[in-house]
């Protein structure tokens, strides 16, 4: 690329982070602070489309997927979250199985990866979650069972006195295939005892996906940004990941998940712009070199940053969706659910190639 043997980046004051992605070497938590800082983050998205395009070259990866929301009732109260009832609230639900497996029914295809997770229930015990996973997966058999953040794998481990790891034992021997990424908010202490001081700590939501991965269960990780984090504390966050995956692997997606500000409790001076939300894609791609995927998710991005972000370092544009609850009720405007056929054209419209995965990321 012309671009990379120019002085652009000299004149940015970049090029020793250049020549680093130019031979693959890692990023330290400096040079992470200086993309951060940089004046102009188009520099720092070509960066991250370097390091994307080596990965993936121009494919873009997306999964018939149907997520479901089993409870919206949970114990934790987060300040951010618009999502969470009290349990006798107005508003609030529990699914049964039955609901459960109806929704999987009325989506349009059969899906490949089953999304589920919720509140942290004060009265649901782990039967319930283990009664869900085994009626699905006899009625999907081939599809990825993604399931329970750490969050919720905490709280089952909490409820029923018992490890964690004998929670993901028996979730896995009904049918868990991997762990979603959500409640790792911001791992930054000072932080997370401001956005969730009830919820698990960071600390035990990284050590739980590394007891899933001890397990051969895959996890995908996120980053809630754009609230009252530092640029620190997001450069912190990604290198724990990063850290994370060093120690055995398992991490298959990261996911940047922008603050939705529109009906949340917690009120900030300066939402995030198109620009900075990009940037933190692209220093997501450049800084976790052994996560090997970074998703667009358009339900928070909205479809057409989404687009964006798959010249920013993203790869995966996630998938069919249908149904999507917490997003949009933290203010999501994007469509509740995309086709395979609006899927495919998006991407195409950007100069990538489509290519259908499972959930595990293997080509079919």
């Amino acid at each position: 690329m012309t671009l990379f043997k120019s002085d652009y980046f000299e004149n940015m004051n970049l090029a020793d982070i250049r020549d680093k992605v130019e031979a693959g070497q890692r990023l330290s938590f400096e040079d992470g602070l200086r993309l951060f800082r940089c004046p102009e983050p188009l520099a720092v998205g070509a960066l991250a489309h370097r390091a994307r395009t080596r990965l993936h070259g121009d494919k873009a990866f997306y999964v018939v997927n149907r997520h479901v929301n089993y409870t919206n009732v949970c114990v934790n109260g987060c300040v951010f979250c618009a999502y969470q009832r009290e349990e006798g609230q107005s508003g609030g639900f529990v699914l049964t199985r039955e609901d459960v497996l109806a929704k999987l029914e009325a989506a349009p295809l059969p899906p490949r990866e089953v999304h589920i997770v919720g509140g942290c229930h004060p009265r649901l015990g782990l039967a319930y979650f283990e009664d869900i996973l085994s009626a699905v997966r006899d009625r999907y058999p081939d599809a990825v069972l993604k399931c329970f953040t750490a969050v919720e794998i905490a709280h089952f481990a909490s409820l029923e006195g018992i490890s964690s790891r004998e929670v993901l034992s028996r979730l896995k021997e009904a049918g868990l295939g991997m762990l979603p990424g959500g409640g790792a908010e911001i791992f930054a202490p000072n932080v997370r005892e401001r956005l969730c001081p009830r919820k698990a700590t960071a600390d035990q939501w990284l050590a739980i996906h590394e007891e899933a991965h001890g397990l051969d269960l895959k996890t995908n990780a996120t980053m809630l940004f754009g609230h009252i984090e530092s640029l620190e504390d997001r450069v912190d966050h990604l290198i724990r990941l990063r850290e994370s995956q060093d120690r055995g692997g398992g991490y298959t997606c990261f996911i940047p998940l922008p603050f939705l500000t529109e009906n949340s409790q917690l009120k900030i001076d300066n939402p995030l712009t198109g620009l900075e939300e990009l940037r933190t894609i692209a220093v997501s791609r450049l800084l976790l070199d052994n996560i090997p995927h970074i998703k667009a998710y358009w339900v928070m991005l909205g479809v057409k940053q989404a687009q964006a972000a798959l010249k920013f370092g993203a790869d995966d544009f996630d998938g069919t969706v249908i149904e999507e609850k917490i997003g949009h009720e933290a203010g999501a405007t994007s469509e509740q659910g995309l086709s395979r056929s609006e899927l495919e054209d998006m991407i195409r419209g950007c100069g990538c190639t489509p290519v259908e995965r499972d959930g595990f990321f293997n080509e079919v």
